[in-house]
C-alpha cells in the first residue's frame, strides 16, 4: 500500500521499540495525526483469552467520561408509548415491525451507530442477527441495549456510552475521543475503558491477560503502549 509523505513522516516519529506510556501516546497520537479533519482516537487491545470460548469473550460498556467527541446515531425498535419516549430521548430512527423488514433488506444500514429494541420485540429483531450481528450492532440485554427503557438507553448511548467485544483474534478496540481533546480528557477516557476491561477478566483465562496496547488515530500510525501501566494514569499529567 502506497503510504502519503505525511503518513511516513508521522510513523518516523513513533518509536516502534519503545513501550510508551498512556500520557506519551496520548500526546503522539495527537501529534501524528495525518487528517485535516478532527480523527478519532482509537484504542486496540491484545488479551490473552480463547474468544473461540464462550466463557473467555470479552464484551461490555462504559461511559466515557468525556464522551467520544461524536454523537451517536440511535436506531430504536419499540412501539407505542416506548416508541414515543425513545423519540423524545433523541432517537434518531424509530419503528417496529416496517423497520425490521426494511433493515432486513439491508437498507438504512449507514444511518445508524448502535441500536436498541424493547424485549417484546426480540422475537421479531433476533432475524436481523445476520445483518446486525457482523457490525457489532446487534440489541443484547447484556450491554442494556435491549431494555423496556429505552429513553435511558437512548440518552447514554447519546452521552458517550460505547461498546466494546473481543474479535476472533483476541483483538478489542475501543474509541477515546478525537485528536481535540486535550491529553487528561483522552487519559480520563481510557483510563475508564480500561478500569471495565480489567473488570471483566474472565476466571478461565489463564496467563497474561492485557498483552499488548496501542493508540492510533484516523489514517494515523500506531503508537505502542505499555500494558503495565494500568493505575494513576492521570499522575504523569501532574508531574
Amino acid at each position: 500500500m502506497q503510504r502519503s509523505k505525511a503518513h511516513k513522516d508521522a510513523t518516523a516519529k513513533v518509536d516502534r521499540d519503545k513501550l510508551y506510556t498512556p500520557v506519551e501516546a496520548a500526546k503522539l497520537a495527537k501529534e501524528t495525526s495525518t487528517t485535516k479533519f478532527d480523527s478519532t482516537v482509537e484504542v486496540a487491545l491484545r488479551l490473552g483469552v480463547d474468544p473461540r470460548k464462550a466463557d473467555q469473550i470479552v464484551r461490555g460498556t462504559v461511559n466515557l467520561p468525556h464522551g467520544t467527541g461524536k454523537t451517536a446515531r440511535v436506531l430504536v425498535f419499540a412501539t407505542g408509548d416506548r416508541a414515543e419516549a425513545a423519540r423524545e430521548a433523541g432517537a434518531d430512527i424509530v419503528g417496529a415491525d416496517e423497520l425490521i423488514d426494511d433493515i432486513a433488506k439491508g437498507n438504512r444500514l449507514s444511518e445508524f451507530d448502535a441500536v436498541v429494541a424493547t424485549p417484546d420485540l426480540m422475537g421479531k429483531v433476533g432475524r436481523l442477527g445476520r445483518v446486525l450481528g457482523p457490525r457489532g450492532l446487534m440489541p443484547n440485554p447484556k450491554t442494556g441495549t435491549v431494555t423496556p427503557d429505552v429513553a435511558k438507553a437512548v440518552t447514554e448511548i447519546k452521552g458517550g456510552k460505547i461498546e466494546f467485544r473481543t474479535d476472533r483474534q483476541a483483538n478489542l478496540h475501543f474509541i477515546i475521543g478525537k485528536t481535540s481533546f486535550d491529553e487528561r480528557q483522552l487519559i480520563e477516557n481510557y483510563a475508564a475503558a480500561l478500569d471495565e476491561v480489567l473488570r471483566l477478566k474472565p476466571s478461565a483465562a489463564k496467563g497474561r491477560y492485557l498483552k499488548k496496547v496501542t493508540f492510533s488515530t484516523t489514517m494515523g500510525p500506531g503508537v505502542p503502549v505499555d500494558p503495565n501501566v494500568t493505575r494513576g494514569l492521570t499522575a504523569e499529567l501532574e508531574a
